[in-house]
């Protein structure tokens, strides 16, 4: 759905007032106050950690001082993109304009590693800088950015409450200790923090011996992920599996590194662990190989007197320089496996303390560790809407888990559609070029990478307002496929019902990829969405064969009470979802996807003895009950009803006879209940025409909120309602109300209900999506407490859950499960 609202006001954030302060204490140590000026912790961190979801920690030293610009934005997004894809929330750590930042968005991420293009180079910042870099202004009075090690990094996490960090190797004991007395800081705070780091051991010039040696001393745990290798398993050296030092444990996999985490949390243990995760034998860089340039690397740093925090950047820059693009090559696959070990580890964590009821001595929830620009989610129950007023909301400071689909036995939403890997690409032009796209050359920009799709975003809204859902798909066997999959049974929905394609069918996972201009606005889009194409001649049907075999099955035992189709079926499988929809009963929701395949509804393969156009039923049975096209699609779908002769069926005109509009039209009727402008535009028009084949359009209108058209059923309260009486169009007069059952049409304009600032706007991805599956879990619900409730009814709630997407860079903001919660 496009931007819903682009006006200048902003909602207003939740502030905690002044005078109050929230002190947590955990062994005689503070946690900042919520109201500390020094400290902010993201929503979307917030959110995650409130709903124990699994949360990774992730430093910002390597974007600021391990990687030129514009490299170390692409990492920054390819490392938060591996966090996402393994089902954990990443939490960045800098400093940014003098706050501590746990969570940094898109663009501070893309501020904080730009700033040596800035001229205002970031600041390193160890526990110790934590003080100065917060406290104090550089010569012209501005604040500082800094990137945070290892050392600061797992401090401000721990304060967080964020129990696991990755990141790429740690400080050490360096050699020669005996005459610098140089020891990285990030060994005595991980005595005294209570964090998992999972690092490809120490950087490999350092003393190994001796590091491992002080680690014993701080009391802190190391261990060794055997990575299948049975017998001595040894200590890894960064760029090397091996290093000569055997490791004091072992652990086999990610599921026993949750269990020693939890087991050391649960005794209130004030230190930290270390995990060595090899790196990837394939980019390995054999020891004794390293050994030679790490050997001429330190001497080079000792003549050029380069010690303390000018030391490993140094000594990376020699080796760099004298092993060529090997230690590079190296440097980026060990760094990407520890964020998905890491993102294993968190997320095996999670399920390890929910199983065993964990009380793991750990900071509280986030909501108390807020700051500047962050809502907070206040313990009494008060909470505040979406624009801003504040609302006495009678519920649980959280709701409640979502359990799997997978483990639920009866659906009452099913959605048929893509799941696909997205990727949002933001135009971020420089100072001093165009702010528009420049075609034929590259562009400077931020890139995210999510799970998506449009089935799949319904999906997700629907399962995060509280839908009972089933989701059905299918992707390929490939990495993209593997990593959506696991990505999608960490949200909640489960995969029994994604159907795995055989790598022999040569069909991809979708994938798509949204390039947005400064504004953030879409400039163009490309899907690969060929994975539900049509078989090719002489080719396996491996979709039909999935629907047979997979989806039919499972949506007649469940019996869901609606289903959601995406257009990206082709015509031939949407008529076999139509027709399993109706064989159940089911409300079924049409979401066009875009203009060029919204039309499928028109293009069914033909019953046998009918023509093609009576596939698609018409009231009061029609194959589809909802549509939501955003202005676009509804005249696409309208243009292609009218060219293959459907605005020509005698049940249709059966239908909109009986309408009782009057033959001079109803332009007065349809501006008073919507606009002049709508009605010049042709939008209401449209609507009513298609209504016999869709008998509830809801039409998204941009800024401008939402169309409801609706075919009303004879006998329908709203018919004789006083409140309704304003948005009904026309009633039936032609005395067929008892033969065909029409009563009137229901048409009504809902204004958007909030107006959004475009500095506000993340992302319009997902907003439309959004929107839908909102709908959907809110009518399915009343279903499932034997209530009808009408869509007119949700119209709103479901606004509010497109403008949270709208404020979100995910296509579904994780926000929507508070905005159930106020529900």
């Amino acid at each position: 759905m496009q931007s819903l609202c682009r006006a200048s006001r902003r909602a207003a954030l939740t502030k905690e007032p002044a005078s109050r302060t929230m002190l947590t204490r955990t062994s005689n140590r503070r946690l900042l106050s919520s109201n500390s000026r020094f400290f902010q912790v993201s929503e979307e961190v917030q959110q995650a950690l409130s709903e124990k979801r699994p949360v990774v920690a992730l430093e910002s030293t390597i974007y600021t001082h391990g990687y030129p610009y514009p490299e170390n934005i692409a990492l920054a997004s390819r490392l938060e993109s591996l966090v996402r894809l393994g089902g954990g929330v990443p939490a960045t750590i800098g400093i940014l304009d003098g706050v501590a930042r746990v969570g940094l968005a898109a663009d501070e991420l893309v501020r904080l590693a730009s700033s040596s293009t800035t001229g205002s180079d970031a600041l390193k910042v160890s526990r110790r800088d934590l003080g100065y870099a917060l406290g104090v202004k550089d010569k012209n009075g501005k604040a500082f950015n800094g990137g945070t090690t290892v050392s600061a990094t797992s401090v401000l996490a721990h304060l967080a409450g964020v129990k696991v960090f990755a990141t790429g190797g740690l400080g050490g004991v360096h050699r020669g200790v005996e005459q610098t007395m140089d020891v990285s800081a990030d060994l005595t705070e991980l005595g005294r923090t209570q964090i998992a780091v999972i690092a490809a051991g120490c950087k490999s010039f350092l003393d190994i011996p001796r590091t491992v040696e002080y680690l014993e001393t701080q009391g802190v745990a190391v261990a060794t992920f055997a990575d299948g290798r049975t017998g001595k398993v040894e200590f890894p050296a960064f760029y090397s599996r091996e290093s000569g030092v055997a490791s004091p444990m072992v652990v086999q996999d990610a599921a026993d590194a949750a269990k020693m985490i939890n087991a050391h949390n649960s005794l209130g243990l004030q230190s930290g662990m270390l995990f060595g995760n090899p790196i990837p034998r394939e980019v390995e860089v054999p020891f004794d190989q390293m050994e030679i340039a790490i050997k001429q690397a330190v001497a080079d740093a000792t003549a050029a007197g380069a010690s303390g925090a000018r030391a490993t950047p140094f000594i990376l820059a020699k080796i760099k320089e004298l092993t060529g693009d090997k230690s590079l090559v190296a440097n980026s696959a060990l760094i990407e496996s520890n964020v998905i070990m890491g993102t294993r580890v968190a997320k095996a964590l999670r399920e390890v303390e929910s199983s065993e009821g964990s009380s793991a001595k750990s900071p509280e929830p986030s909501q108390h560790i807020v700051g500047p620009g962050s809502i907070n989610f206040h313990p009494s129950g008060v909470s505040r809407g979406v624009t801003g007023e504040v609302k006495n909301a009678p519920i649980k400071s959280e709701p409640a888990p979502m359990r799997p689909a997978s483990t639920v036995s009866r659906s009452d939403v099913f959605v048929a559609g893509i799941l696909a890997v997205d990727f949002a690409c933001d135009h971020k032009p420089r100072s001093n070029s165009a702010s528009t796209l420049e075609m034929h050359t590259s562009n400077p920009a931020s890139i995210a990478q999510s799970l998506g799709g449009v089935g799949h975003n319904v999906a997700r809204a629907a399962n995060l307002m509280g839908g009972n859902v089933k989701f059905c798909s299918a992707v390929g066997d490939d990495l993209s496929g593997k990593a959506a999959l696991e990505a999608l049974s960490a949200e909640g929905l489960g995969d029994s019902a994604v159907k795995v394609l055989p790598s022999g069918s040569s069909r991809r996972t979708a994938q798509y990829i949204a390039v947005n201009d400064h504004n953030k606005d879409l400039a163009v889009a490309m899907a690969d969405m060929s994975i539900l194409d049509v078989a090719m001649a002489g080719e396996k049907d491996v979709i039909a064969e999935a629907f047979e075999n997979l989806w039919l099955p499972q949506i007649q035992e469940s019996r869901p009470t609606h289903l959601a189709i995406d257009a990206n079926w082709p015509p031939e499988y949407l008529s076999r979802w139509l027709e399993a929809g109706k064989s159940i009963n089911a409300h079924v929701t049409f979401e066009p996807v875009s203009n060029a395949k919204c039309t499928t509804p028109f293009q069914l393969p033909a019953i046998p003895g009918h023509k093609q156009s009576e596939t698609l039923t018409t009231f009061p049975s029609p194959a589809i009950h909802l549509a939501t096209p955003n202005i676009y699609e509804l005249a696409a779908m309208h243009s292609a009803a009218h060219s293959r002769g459907f605005f020509e069926r005698q049940d249709w005109w059966q239908v909109i006879d009986a309408l009782g509009i009057p033959s001079s039209g109803a332009r007065t009727a349809m501006s008073l209940a919507t606009s002049p402008a709508l009605v010049d535009q042709g939008i209401p028009q449209q609507s009513v025409q298609l209504l016999p084949f869709i008998s509830t359009i809801c039409t998204k209108l941009g800024s401008k909120g939402v169309l409801v058209t609706q075919l009303l059923k004879a006998g329908d309260p709203r018919l004789t309602s006083g409140t309704h009486a304003p948005f009904i169009l026309s009633r039936c007069s032609n005395g067929t109300e008892e033969e065909l059952g029409v009563g009137g049409v229901y048409m009504r304009l809902f204004p958007p209900v909030e107006e959004v600032a475009p500095e506000d706007i993340v992302s319009v991805n997902g907003v439309g999506d959004t929107f839908a599956g909102t709908l959907i879990a809110l009518m399915a619900r009343g279903k499932a407490e034997g209530r009808d409730v009408g869509v007119e009814e949700c119209v709103d709630v479901a606004q509010r859950a497109a403008v949270l997407t709208l404020k979100s860079a995910q296509a579904v903001s994780p926000e929507l499960g508070k905005l159930r919660a106020s529900i």
